[in-house]
């Protein structure tokens, strides 16, 4: 196969094509490793399930092997969705995550957490409770996208 940032906009085209029919779908980021496994990370507005990754992993699998872009065969292929412990990487991620609670780590390495409760093009919102019970205050931080080092879901068992 080709360099890197060939291969990367070959499996990027042919992702397009195999979502065409499914705009609820979108590619995250693609990694390749000089070992020819070739990483997919896809999303979805309503959630992404394992049957689904599977359908498009066979696809592009097979389309992979008809192109002959790997004529040895030498290729690994793991379409999933980014794992709890990725951070949010784009807009649509943001939207799909509103309501849940997040931890924003901002260029000066403040941290901020709370509930992600609004997000427009370049800023969003996390509502944040200090006190209990009575005495709990609720506050508002908006924070520009070009603040942010990164932002993460968090899950909390209560």
């Amino acid at each position: 196969m080709m360099q890197d940032t060939n291969s990367i906009q070959a499996i990027e085209n042919l992702i397009s094509e195999i979502l065409a029919d499914t705009p609820d779908i979108f590619l995250v980021e693609i990694r390749i490793k000089p070992t020819n496994n070739i990483k997919v990370f896809l999303d979805a507005d309503t959630g992404l399930s394992i049957e689904r990754c599977v359908k498009i992993n066979r696809a592009m699998y097979r389309t992979i092997e008809e192109k002959g872009w790997y004529p040895d065969g030498n290729f690994s292929l793991e379409v999933s969705s980014p794992g709890v412990e990725e951070p949010l990487k784009m807009l649509r991620q943001y939207k799909k995550n509103v309501g849940r609670n997040v931890e924003v780590v901002t260029n000066d390495e403040s941290k901020i957490e709370g509930k992600l409760i609004a997000v427009d093009e370049d800023q969003f919102q996390v509502e944040q409770i200090e006190g209990k019970n009575k005495k709990a205050v609720k506050s508002v931080k908006h924070i520009f996208f070009d603040q942010v080092k990164q932002t993460k879901v968090t899950i909390s068992f209560n």
